[in-house]
């Protein structure tokens, strides 16, 4: 992405730093959900999935309390807009605040796409691991619906380092995909 025109000026260096460090704060928010509910083994019902989905409210609103007390951050700044809005969809129908399209923060962008990844080829209690050409697929047919297309074709287009990366943070447990540093070589 950062070879489109309009990213050059957005996505530098510093950037990918930020993005690193600030994905593993997506989903903070959690911390406020019952454990009944994070926890649970089956489908949420309704009343539970709402519950579940203030967790991107009070992600964003935990790390702007961080941000009040140590303004100017970047990890922070981005950590908000990723916690708060790494389930907006690109036609505006996720949440919390239905943004569509441009209005969703670039970094949040990316991580709803690495996010979504993560769930389908992760093993769950509820659910199996999907193959990587399983969530390639589903991933393609969300372009310009659930995910920005341009970060569709950025996924496409370094799609051998999304299998190498799944493949080399799998563990028995098919435990979450760990953020992998993209400046340091993995072996």
């Amino acid at each position: 992405m950062a070879q489109l025109e309009k990213y050059q000026r957005v996505i530098d260096a510093d950037f990918i730093e930020a993005i690193y460090a600030a994905s593993p704060l997506h989903d903070i928010g959690k911390v406020g959900i019952p454990d009944h509910i994070l926890l649970k083994a089956g489908k949420l019902d309704l009343a539970e999935w709402e519950i579940m989905k203030t967790h991107a409210v009070i992600g964003g609103a935990t790390l702007r309390a961080v941000d009040e007390q140590h303004p100017g951050n970047i990890l922070i700044r981005m950590g908000i807009d990723i916690a708060e809005a790494h389930h907006e969809k690109w036609d505006g129908s996720g949440y919390p605040h239905g943004l569509r399209g441009e209005s969703i923060p670039i970094a949040a962008r990316i991580m709803a796409l690495g996010d979504v990844y993560d769930a389908l080829t992760s093993k769950r209690c509820y659910k199996k691991a999907f193959s990587h050409e399983d969530a390639k697929h589903i991933i393609e047919q969300g372009s310009g619906r659930h995910f920005d297309p341009e970060v569709v074709d950025a996924f496409l287009a370094i799609e051998p380092e999304f299998i190498r990366i799944r493949q080399y943070m799998k563990d028995p447990d098919e435990s979450p995909l760990l953020v992998v540093n993209p400046h340091r070589a993995v072996a």
